[in-house]
Order: C-alpha cells, then structure tokens, then sequence
C-alpha cells in the first residue's frame, strides 16, 4: 500500500511540515496494526497554495530539484504598521522565495490593527535585499497579508512614490489611495523593479474584494470598507487595471501595484505572473505524478470548510485524485468541517479544535484521526483487513 501526505499548515497550530510528520505517524500505526507494514510505504510531502510556509515549501522543492544549496535570510524590516521587526526568506540560486505574511502578516500586528494604513512596505525590503544579494526571480506567496494598500507599500520601498493631483506624496497605507493621481518612478531601484516575479495566490479575489471580502477579517468595518473599496476602484483606474481581474485582489491587491510595474517597465506581462497557488505548488512538487501511484492520498487544513475545494490545498489535491489514472483515495484530516467530504473522499475530524493546546497535544490530536481515517481505508480497501 502507498500513502502519500501532503497537507497544508493548520493555520496557528501546526505548520505544514510538522502537520506532514503527524499524519505519517498516524498512518504507521494504522499499518502496522493492520499487519501491513512491511509491504507499505508512507512519503511525506507538506504543501501549501499561496498562503503562510508558502515560500518554505517551494525552496525546498526547488534545492530537491536542483541540487542548489538553498539559504534562509533573516533581516531588520518593518512589520504592517510599520514596527521594527526582523523577517526571513530563502534564497535558491538566482530564485528567491518570500512569504508576503512574513513582514506584512496579520498575526504581527493582531495587538495594533489599522486597515486604513497598514502597508506592505515590508515584503518591499525584502524584495530589494533579495536582488541586492543575486536574485532575479522572486516567487511571492501571496496568503496571511494584513494590509489593503494594493502593493504601494511594496513600491515605496522599491523607490517610487505615490502622488496626489496637487504633486503631494501620499501617507501610507490603502485609504489614501483614494486620491492616488500619478505613481512617480523616477527614482526607482530599477534593478529590483526589473525582476521577473511570480504572484502565488491562494484567492480568485476581484480587487474591490479586497476590501469588501477581507478587510473585515483585517480589522476594517463599516466605512472602511467602503473606504477602501474605493481605494482600490482608483487604484484600478491609475494603473489601468481592471476592476473585475480575477485575482488582483489577493494580498490587498499587491498584484495591481507589481502588475503595472512590471507591465510599465517592460511594456509586456510576462515577467509577472499570477497563478493559482495550490496547482503551482502541486507542480513545482511533482504531486501529479506522485498522486498517480498512490493507493491512498491524504491532505488536511486547520478548517474545512466550502472555500477548501476552491484553489487551495484540500481542493488541489481532489482535483488531482480526480485526474490520476490509478484513481487513488482521497483522505482529509481537518481541526473541524463545516462542509462535506468530496464524494469518495474520506474525512476526519480532530478530537479537539486545537485552542490552548501544546504543539505536541496537537500533533498527537492530528495523529490519532490520521491513524482513524487509515483503518478506515485499510477496513473498506483490505480484503480480511477486519479479522
């Protein structure tokens, strides 16, 4: 029997890789119970789509893919409401790979939340140390931002400056935006402004949505809401966006800010790429070949719920048992469901939702319902597997 483990973070509890090792241990247990052991294997694979461990998950695959030796840089930056703290990305070969929730994500700033002025200046720092230091692709994971500026911030640390119709420079953050009348480049760090970027999102968010879709999880109600979709109606309207592109919302619209970028420098999109984040990944892993020979596929998230099956982790993976030839099952091991499996699909539940609970608590909880879902399988796939 060949299980195969690729579950994403379950967000607060446990990251994607330490979620891997919990399940595998689960499903060792199952069987050796079943006295299968000796003719099975269990390979570990830890995903994501775009959100947090995003930028963790891809450098490893690309050092297994190249042979590189990938590094962790960590460095002085600010947080979203411009804080000092220290954030790290990885760095492979001339490839870069960076987590927007690194500098600018929500739970840094869970104790001084300001959706009208938080920015993504940030996630710019680092971009512009990751071109000082040898990279020329940066791949930006794009999920567990906090901030609705629409990438001006990322901008603004790479040089540029965002000018009212009277020429002043506008204050940070995304409710300023609403006056936004020119974006001056002239002085541009244009070496960093030239990369070739890669936008993995884990949204198909419009760029109003930023606003009106995630800004309440970000602090924003009310007439801030609104105040910020307008931000980002204006925004569109500068940088020559449209309003109803799929996925320049994600992150508060960074995409916008980096699109029209890269378009204005190189006069073409193609060196700024938006793509879906849980396929990418899926891909950049070689998940479809390694789904293809696996009896039985397990993946799981903190929550499961009717946004799983849509582009992130949970739904990239039945898209994948879907579309493999050998048709392997699907498992899923969740903190808590509010929406049913797929069908065919096998779903477990932990035995508690993770709150005040200790890492190893966690990974014990994630272990027992990994170790019940395989008895399940090895019971309805096992001929004699109940005696």
């Amino acid at each position: 029997m060949r299980i195969l483990v690729a579950p994403d973070s379950f967000k607060g509890t446990a990251t994607a890789n330490e979620a891997a090792a919990a399940i595998a241990l689960g499903a060792r247990r199952a069987l050796n119970s079943a006295g299968l052991s000796a003719t099975s294997t269990v390979t570990t694979l830890p995903m994501a789509d775009g959100g947090e461990g995003t930028a963790e998950v891809l450098a490893s695959a690309a050092v297994a893919r190249t042979g590189s030796t990938g590094q962790t840089i960590t460095l002085p930056t600010t947080d979203a409401v411009g804080r000092l703290t220290e954030a790290s990305y990885y760095l492979v070969g001339e490839e870069a790979f960076i987590d927007v929730a690194a500098a600018t994500g929500l739970p840094a700033v869970s104790d001084a939340l300001d959706p009208l002025h938080a920015d993504s200046y940030g996630t710019g720092v680092l971009i512009a140390d990751a071109e000082a230091r040898g990279a020329k692709h940066i791949v930006l994971g794009l999920g567990g931002s906090v901030s609705i500026d629409g990438g001006l911030g990322i901008l603004t640390a790479l040089g540029a400056a965002a000018h009212d119709a009277r020429g002043y420079a506008l204050p940070k953050g995304g409710a300023p935006l609403v006056t936004l009348n020119t974006i001056d480049t002239a002085q541009l760090n244009m070496k960093a402004a030239l990369l070739d970027y890669t936008l993995v999102t884990d949204t198909r968010a419009v760029p109003i949505q930023a606003a009106t879709m995630y800004g309440p999880q970000k602090g924003a109600e009310g007439e801030q809401v609104a105040l910020l979709a307008g931000a980002m109606l204006q925004l569109c309207a500068v940088t020559d966006t449209n309003p109803q592109a799929e996925f320049m919302g994600a992150a508060g619209g960074i995409p916008i800010a980096l699109s029209w970028l890269s378009r204005t420098l190189w006069g073409t999109d193609e060196h700024c790429r938006i793509v879906p984040g849980g396929r990418y990944v899926a891909e950049a892993l070689n998940l479809p070949t390694l789904a293809a020979e696996a009896d039985l596929l397990i993946t799981g998230e903190g929550r499961f719920d009717e946004q799983s099956l849509t582009g992130k982790v949970v739904g990239t993976l039945a898209e994948l048992t879907e579309e493999a030839a050998g048709s392997p099952t699907l498992g899923i091991v969740a903190g808590s469901a509010t929406a049913p499996a797929p069908a065919g699909a096998l779903l477990q539940e932990l035995e508690s939702d993770g709150s005040n609970a200790t890492s190893s608590e966690v990974a014990a909880a994630i272990s027992s319902a990994a170790e019940r879902l395989v008895t399940e399988f090895i019971e309805a796939s096992v001929p004699d597997a109940r005696g």
